[in-house]
């Protein structure tokens, strides 16, 4: 699954679904699970049909009714401009707001007993998804 199209097209993994959303967004709006079912659901059909190497698949999906929200994305707000009337500052116009997760150097897990999970598969040692994490 894909929200940058011509990075998927330049690495031709073996299949792909793109999603022309937010990045950090792939799979849908957060919160809504009904979005985020129909999506997945048609990335899988996707796979499951797209025979040839390098093969894309455009899912039909909007963001929003206008493309406004990539001008926020792609102009990130200059908190020094001016965003009043006659501003040229389209991120601060637009309605977009990056509700993404901040990244985090360590690993986050659902619960506390999770955690507590990761550490005893583990046992002091590393495996090649966790290599470089400490635990």
């Amino acid at each position: 699954m894909s929200s940058a199209r011509d990075i998927t097209a330049a690495v031709r993994p073996p299949r792909a679904a793109y999603l022309d959303f937010p990045l950090g967004h792939t799979s849908g709006r957060a919160h809504d699970a009904e979005l985020n079912r129909r999506i997945l659901k048609d990335t899988v059909a996707a796979f499951e049909s797209l025979a040839e190497p390098g093969s894309i698949v455009d899912l039909p999906y909007r963001w929003s009714d206008s493309d406004d929200w990539k001008e926020a994305v792609f102009a990130p707000a200059d908190t020094s401009a001016p965003t009043g009337a006659g501003s040229t500052n389209a991120a601060a116009k637009s309605s977009y707001a990056d509700d993404r997760v901040p990244r985090r150097d360590t690993p986050q897990y659902q619960c506390e007993a999770d955690e507590a999970r990761a550490a005893e598969s583990h046992e002091g040692r590393s495996c090649r998804v966790c290599e470089g994490i400490d635990f």
